[in-house]
């Protein structure tokens, strides 16, 4: 991979200006050159949008924000409070169908998947571009690793998040710290090795199974998740947590039957010789 992330070139730099022009600056110190998209599913979050918008950096490519049908006016705080922001209505349902609506619609090159609830802190981002660009293909949240917290989570769900994601881990080979939290950033190409299918709150966990399963390369950042601002949350942890321990055991068949299919010996036609 080509060095993307740089110092940022100063007027006496002796570069040629297009050449500077095509880097974002993200500090006095840093620049950088694949444009990032920013997507946001909302249903129903004007209040808490201020708080989001807030913490973005202004170096990001896009902003796009996914509107699940709002009957409050979302769609235009988010637009004063993002001139170029990118409304997407959300065709169906759910969490998941959400994400791969916003994530169809983006153009940069790094998509960033944020919580539209006030949770997540935008400033984090260009730790998780860092990572990108340093070489992961995908750079997974963790309220758990090292350095992240988390004033959200019920000692119940801290348990049933901890005992799946070992499972995971035992199952697929991964050396996860945090299993279901939705503050993700990855290369656009990934997209096509993980091909997303579902549409509920277990997205997040289908994804960090499918990326180790696709063998790309993931990167924990440390990540801290602040409690809703406004509103209340649509998760439930009983039903989601059934719902993601479906999509493990799903993945998991899917898995050995694909092994399966690997080790049988395949017929050529006419002869009945092993191929």
């Amino acid at each position: 991979m080509s060095s993307v992330l740089r110092p940022a070139l100063s007027d006496d730099a002796g570069e040629e200006p297009n050449e500077a022009g095509r880097y974002r600056p993200i500090s006095t110190h840093l620049a950088i050159a694949p444009p990032v998209s920013v997507v946001i599913p909302a249903m129903n979050e004007a209040g808490n949008l201020p708080y989001v918008f807030k913490t973005l950096p202004a170096w990001i490519h896009e902003v796009v924000l996914v509107d699940g049908n709002s009957t409050d006016n979302t769609v235009e705080v988010a637009r004063e409070l993002w001139p170029d922001v990118k409304v997407v209505p959300q065709r169906g349902k759910g969490k998941g169908d959400a994400l791969i609506t916003g994530f169809e619609a983006c153009t940069g090159d790094i998509i960033v998947m944020v919580d539209a609830d006030g949770s997540a802190d935008g400033h984090e981002i260009v730790s998780y571009v860092s990572a990108l660009v340093s070489g992961a293909d995908f750079a997974k949240g963790s309220r758990f690793a090292n350095g992240g917290g988390t004033d959200d989570m019920t000692p119940i769900r801290k348990l049933g998040n901890r005992a799946l994601c070992a499972v995971v881990n035992r199952k697929f080979g991964a050396r996860y710290t945090d299993l279901c939290y939705g503050y993700n950033a990855f290369w656009r190409h990934c997209l096509d090795k993980i091909d997303l299918d579902c549409t509920g709150f277990e997205v997040e966990t289908l994804m960090n199974i499918r990326v180790v399963k696709a063998g790309l390369k993931v990167q924990e950042i440390p990540s801290h998740e602040y409690l809703r601002i406004h509103g209340a949350s649509n998760l439930r942890a009983v039903r989601d947590g059934l719902r993601v321990l479906k999509v493990i055991l799903k993945e998991r068949s899917n898995r050995r039957a694909l092994r399966r299919r690997s080790r049988s010996p395949m017929l050529t036609t006419g002869r009945g010789e092993v191929s």
